[in-house]
């Protein structure tokens, strides 16, 4: 019984070649033209070794999440309400702004896509960054009940505006703002980060 032709390409390499593509053109502004040329493989092979174009990218949307912008799940380990937001938006500048990949974000770059092709990615990508703001929150939470936050801070209102700041970098940064110019805008952000309500050491 013939098992078929092995595949002859390193299916995750591939996938990284469609994230970058995704990731510089948008979900919508990508053609599978766009990406069987990228990635070197014809649609037959496309579609047998990751699906449709929208299981490419969520696919490639996860590399993207596990790679380029892992920042964002160690952040929130850091030990502070500001070090966590140091660290999301310092990594959303440098991410943004890498010299090897496109400028800005693949978040940002596919949410913007308008029409109806796009509508279930968006709706996906709204979900997650909702997601995404739900577990900032909840660590915002953590820290108003260790004093490290004043507990006057509505903790979603704060992750809602740091993810604010952090979609901004991309949105500068596609526009053409530099490293320098992003992390001017988080020394601003961190400057003005409300003080915590720790009791004095004895």
């Amino acid at each position: 019984m013939s098992q078929g032709r092995p595949r002859e390409f390193d299916v995750d390499e591939r996938l990284d070649r469609a994230m970058e593509v995704f990731w510089r053109q948008g979900y919508e502004g990508t053609a599978l033209s766009d990406l069987t040329k990228a990635m070197g493989i014809n649609r037959p092979s496309l579609y047998a070794a990751y699906g449709n174009k929208e299981a490419l990218f969520r696919r490639a949307f996860d590399r993207y999440l596990d790679g380029p912008a892992s920042h964002v799940g160690s952040a929130l380990e850091q030990p502070t309400s500001r070090a966590v937001t140091e660290a999301l938006l310092r990594g959303a500048a440098d991410v943004a702004t890498t010299a090897d990949g496109p400028d800005g974000c693949l978040m940002v770059q596919s949410a913007l896509a308008t029409g109806t092709q796009g509508a279930p990615i968006r709706a996906e990508l709204a979900e997650r960054r909702r997601a995404s703001e739900r577990r900032l929150a909840e660590r915002f939470e953590r820290a108003r009940a260790e004093g490290d936050l004043p507990r006057s801070v509505n903790a979603e209102a704060l992750a809602h505006y740091v993810w604010s700041i952090s979609y901004g970098l991309s949105v500068q940064a596609t526009g053409g703002a530099t490293r320098e110019d992003l992390h001017r805008v988080v020394d601003l952000t961190l400057n003005a980060w409300p003080p915590g309500e720790r009791p004095p050491e004895p």
